[in-house]
């Protein structure tokens, strides 16, 4: 397959990923962020193939892995260690990207240690902006326009839901005072 096909074809894929990011960010119910984060995460995986980024393929698959099991309730600390492990490991012996193909490595161990420790959706959504910000830098270096703008965009709605939970709750604090 040449290039510029495999670039549409896996810019489409990943426009389809990023719907279920979107929603992820837009969402206040933890489960269901984890739900479209696991979405988000294994379309991503089939598009990497697309971009032959082998460390994105990787990461993805063990990132949707790991969603399914924050959604589940049962990332324990072991399976916590075992995720972070793995990633490393197995992004490093698949990166061909030289110092971006590290990129999703940090990210996946980024937000492995927020789904572990982070429980309250504000802290939840500050780590999926976090993450958010470190794989727009990789999309926009591998070509993969599709998830840089909804990632972008992500960040944006993100930051916005972030904000409307904080100042509902402090409109909540000064009311119950």
């Amino acid at each position: 397959m040449d290039l510029a096909f495999n670039l549409i074809i896996g810019n489409i894929i990943s426009f389809i990923a990023g719907i279920f990011i979107i929603l992820s960010m837009w969402v206040n119910d933890e489960k269901e962020a984890y739900k479209y984060q696991f979405l988000n995460a294994f379309i991503l995986m089939i598009s990497s193939v697309f971009f032959f980024s082998w460390t994105g393929v990787t990461t993805m698959a063990i990132a949707a892995s790991r969603n399914a099991f924050v959604y589940k309730d049962k990332l324990t600390s072991k399976w916590t260690v075992f995720f972070i492990v793995i990633s490393i490991v197995l992004g490093f012996l698949v990166n061909t990207r030289g110092i971006i193909g590290f990129l999703p490595i940090i990210a996946i161990v980024q937000i492995t240690i927020c789904n572990y420790y982070l429980k309250s959706i504000k802290s939840i959504k500050t780590s999926f902006i976090i993450n958010s910000a470190v794989y727009i830098v990789y999309f926009i270096a591998i070509c993969d326009y599709s998830s840089f703008a909804f990632e972008s965009v992500t960040v944006i709605v993100g930051l916005i839901s972030l904000f409307k939970l904080i100042f509902s709750s402090d409109a909540d604090n000064k009311i119950s005072q």
